[in-house]
């Protein structure tokens, strides 16, 4: 063999060499990547090759799966009254992904979870049986609240106070998730560019300045630390109240109201901004942000199981920052689940149970993959006498003062209203809040309820937490507390 052609096979048998590490780098190193990669086709033909599984409500399924008429994907989800529950289930989309309980739970679904799978199927790899989800809704709260809600653009949370469940999760304006299940780009467009943003889930995952409903937690720090013994003792709070450090003058919605001094009920009941203001200043900022942190806020992994945008308690402030942030104002944010979570816990005795809007998981034959009721965390957040105390003020705020519009005959009914200030001096229109309990004088059921609207066609003279969101709570517990 002479030179060259001895150079050339040399040559050969590397390029050859190469090849074989190569395909062997993709084959055991980039496979799994390559099979993971969004831009894989063979991955959604995969997924929508069968039916899915199901998201039930009230023992119904909500979502089902068509038969595609063209293409290689076989089927496509489709959605029951797919508006009033888009906030619960979000989408499954061929193009667009999936979000919301669809996303969260895509492989159970799909039937991919390896739970879901026998000793037979991990051997031969065969795909198994799609699970179910079985949520914690109760259709005729949701239905209330997405009625109620109406035309208004916000949102609403129900909470069982006892067991943590979740009974409704509506956002307004919504949409028709059965729109994007086919990949219709015109259709996702037309949803991602909408001003009014109706694929934004209001209720966990856009947190906004909760105004006065936050006073109940100031109003829960100053009674656990002592500050004040009871809800009736007077506090020490003069009106009109200069912020520390400015000439700013820190105004109450009521010139008439008697908020000098005024205990904390009576600064519930007529929603005394001096009382509270103060009443962070003089507990101080690390006090406020504790028990704030105790009812949720400033978790950044709040899972229900869909992870909720976390809600604020800011650091580093001076003292007429720490006051502003007593009437639920400065940095301060809060979503309407964790509204809902401090009436919960207050309704409970002081005991916030973890919410969830999942109860349990199931295989194709019915069979309990996981049952989320039964790991609902409880936690003390305050005492039992300070978690009393703040029922019966909400009871005044509903009976007397600024939540009538709330009361429901044959319920104990408490609340604390809220109208929080939008953009830079308050030059937008404000946002009315509503958070409260109910319980049944006839029988044993609870809820616990939070309400947000952020725009409505009412004159900005007539937006308040009573007049706006206070109807919307109303209805929602009338429908939890229904036999």
């Amino acid at each position: 063999m002479n030179k060259t052609i001895r150079h050339a096979s040399v040559f050969t048998l590397l390029l050859v060499f190469a090849l074989l590490v190569r395909a062997t780098w993709v084959q055991f190193y980039d496979g799994q990547a390559l099979a993971e990669d969004k831009d894989n086709r063979r991955n959604a033909i995969e997924q929508y090759a069968y039916p899915l599984g199901n998201i039930v409500v009230g023992g119904d399924e909500v979502t089902g799966s068509a038969r595609t008429t063209g293409g290689d994907l076989k089927y496509k989800r489709t959605y029951t009254d797919g508006r009033l529950y888009a906030a619960v289930t979000g989408y499954s989309s061929q193009v667009f992904g999936a979000t919301q309980l669809e996303g969260v739970y895509q492989q159970l679904l799909d039937g991919t979870d390896n739970r879901l799978k026998n000793p037979l199927d991990t051997v031969t790899g065969k795909r198994s049986d799609p699970g179910d989800v079985i949520t914690t809704i109760d259709p005729d709260v949701q239905k209330a609240a997405y009625k109620a809600l109406g035309d208004k653009k916000g949102a609403a949370v129900a909470i069982d106070p006892r067991n943590g469940r979740i009974l409704g999760v509506v956002s307004t304006p919504s949409y028709d998730p059965s729109v994007l299940s086919g990949g219709d780009s015109e259709a996702w467009k037309k949803l991602t560019k909408d001003s009014e943003k109706p694929m934004t889930n209001r209720a966990l995952r856009q947190p906004l300045p909760p105004g006065s409903t936050f006073k109940l937690v100031v109003a829960a720090a100053a009674l656990e630390d002592d500050l004040y013994s009871s809800v009736d003792e007077r506090t020490d709070s003069e009106n009109p109240y200069t912020l520390p450090g400015t000439t700013t003058v820190l105004a109450n919605e009521s010139k008439s109201a008697p908020c000098e001094n005024a205990s904390i009920r009576v600064a519930l009941q007529y929603s005394c901004n001096n009382v509270f203001a103060k009443m962070a200043v003089d507990l101080g900022q690390d006090k406020v942000r504790a028990m704030a942190e105790k009812f949720g806020f400033n978790d950044t992994s709040q899972d229900v199981p869909v992870r909720a945008y976390t809600s604020v308690y800011p650091s580093d402030m001076d003292k007429s920052s720490t006051a502003l942030t007593g009437i639920g104002q400065f940095d301060v944010t809060a979503t309407p689940l964790q509204m809902a979570m401090v009436s919960a816990a207050i309704a409970n005795g002081g005991k916030l149970v973890s919410p969830h809007m999942v109860s349990q998981i199931s295989d194709a034959n019915g069979d309990v993959l996981e049952n989320y009721d039964d790991e609902a965390r409880s936690e003390e957040i305050v005492s039992s006498s300070t978690a009393e105390q703040l029922q019966s003020a909400m009871r005044t705020v509903v009976e007397e003062g600024t939540g009538t519009n709330a009361r429901i005959s044959g319920a104990t009914v408490g609340g604390k209203t809220g109208t929080a200030q939008h953009g830079e001096n308050n030059s937008k229109t404000p946002y009315a809040w509503f958070t409260s309990y109910a319980k049944s004088d006839s029988s044993d059921k609870e809820v616990a309820v939070a309400v947000v609207v952020e725009q409505s066609d009412a004159a900005r003279s007539e937006v308040s937490g009573n007049g706006l969101a206070a109807p919307v709570a109303e209805a929602v517990m009338r429908a939890a507390l229904r036999d």
